[in-house]
């Protein structure tokens, strides 16, 4: 009767073990994410306006974390839109190794309105961050405006 206890342990402990491996594990940050349906990027980006002040989920892919400080991260829906999840520096940092994995944001929708000069800073900003040059004459005519997702908290899922 012992062996067959034995042997039932070891059959739960290695099926529990199998189906933990196969999990991917999830990374919380922040407050992380209780809203339950997420809004499309791509329905933010194309009428911010209706969305600003308004709190959402979003999912993506992560394609950049801000490398100096990790206070942002962008992500990319599966239909190629792209929008910023920003964070107050050091309250959440978001690892560069987060790149290219699956994220769910959780946030405030923010509508910024910049002048040239704001939004020349920070392109010039983006560029440093980066490592490239930037060249002010690329930077054309308004209106200047930005639109990200103040984050409160997030979900990314590990390798």
């Amino acid at each position: 009767m012992l062996i067959v206890r034995r042997n039932v342990i070891w059959i739960v402990l290695a099926a529990t073990l199998a189906a933990g491996g196969a999990a991917a594990e999830t990374q919380t940050y922040g407050a992380g994410v209780d809203l339950d349906e997420a809004t499309p990027i791509g329905v933010i980006v194309a009428d911010p306006e209706t969305w600003a002040g308004k709190q959402v989920r979003i999912e993506g892919t992560v394609v950049g974390v801000c490398a100096m400080k990790g206070c942002w991260m962008e992500l990319e829906s599966r239909d190629a839109q792209r929008l910023r999840v920003k964070v107050d520096d050091g309250v959440i940092v978001f690892p560069p190794a987060a790149e290219g994995r699956w994220a769910v944001a959780q946030g405030t929708v923010e509508l910024m309105e910049l002048t040239r000069e704001q939004y020349t800073g920070w392109l010039r900003h983006l560029a440093e961050e980066q490592g490239r040059d930037f060249d002010e004459a690329t930077v054309g005519e308004g209106p200047y405006r930005l639109v990200q997702i103040r984050g409160e908290g997030a979900e990314i899922v590990a390798d």
